[in-house]
């Protein structure tokens, strides 16, 4: 009877990843940044490339110029996420606070101006900047409300990156249950949401007012609020 002898195995390679029904496939960036949001977080996000994340389901998020919103920071508490996006800063705030802006605005006193202020919320979506601990923007990087070093090739990074636990929207300006009066001098005790956009509002506008003394054509005309 003849016997058959198995061929050669091939050699090992000790640093290729073990084999079996348990593996689990090499994953790249994008994935572990997808895992990140969606697990991590619990952040919806949406399919396909590039990753971008859905608002006005665990955030909205107010997109003003970066000098602008630096201006703003000292409005939000420690943990609320702020993101870089080239010359824009996008600061997340509750959910659900799209649709008090333009009412919040009339409120303020500031509905009739035109203002480079965007609004993203239900239905929107919002670039997802790689997660923390891998192209993170420290807050060293905005010198006197602009930043240093724009985004490479106007990608979105993390300013203010989100913490780790699910509750991170516990730290997200929001619309008090009963607003208070306006404050004098727009400073005062304001709630949070409130004094953030007063303050957005008022830095957009100077920005603005700036831009057409030095000689831009788009900021002589009058813009419409755009919510988005």
């Amino acid at each position: 009877m003849t016997s058959t002898v198995p061929l050669p195995r091939r050699p090992v390679d000790p640093g290729a990843p073990a084999a079996g029904p348990c593996a689990a496939p090499p994953a790249g960036p994008e994935v572990r940044a997808r895992h990140w949001y969606e697990n991590d977080l619990g952040w919806p996000t949406v399919p396909g490339r590039p990753l971008r994340l859905r608002t006005g389901v665990r955030f909205d998020v107010l997109d003003v110029p970066a000098e602008a919103g630096a201006k703003a920071l000292r409005h939000l508490a420690p943990g609320s996420p702020v993101a870089l996006w080239g010359d824009r800063m996008r600061l997340l705030v509750a959910a659900g606070s799209a649709e008090e802006l333009p009412g919040l605005l009339a409120w303020l006193e500031w509905g009739t101006v035109a203002l480079d202020l965007r609004v993203l919320g239900a239905g929107d979506t919002m670039e997802a900047p790689p997660p923390a601990g891998s192209a993170v923007v420290r807050t060293g990087s905005v010198r006197a409300g602009v930043p240093r070093e724009p985004s490479a090739q106007g990608a979105a990074v993390w300013l203010r990156p989100p913490g780790p636990e699910r509750e991170v929207e516990d730290s997200l300006p929001a619309m008090p249950a009963v607003p208070a009066a306006p404050p004098a001098g727009r400073e005062g005790s304001a709630p949070d949401l409130v004094r953030l956009v007063d303050t957005v509002a008022a830095q957009c506008h100077r920005v603005r007012l700036r831009r057409a003394c030095a000689g831009h054509p788009a900021d002589r005309r009058d813009q419409p609020l755009a919510f988005s």
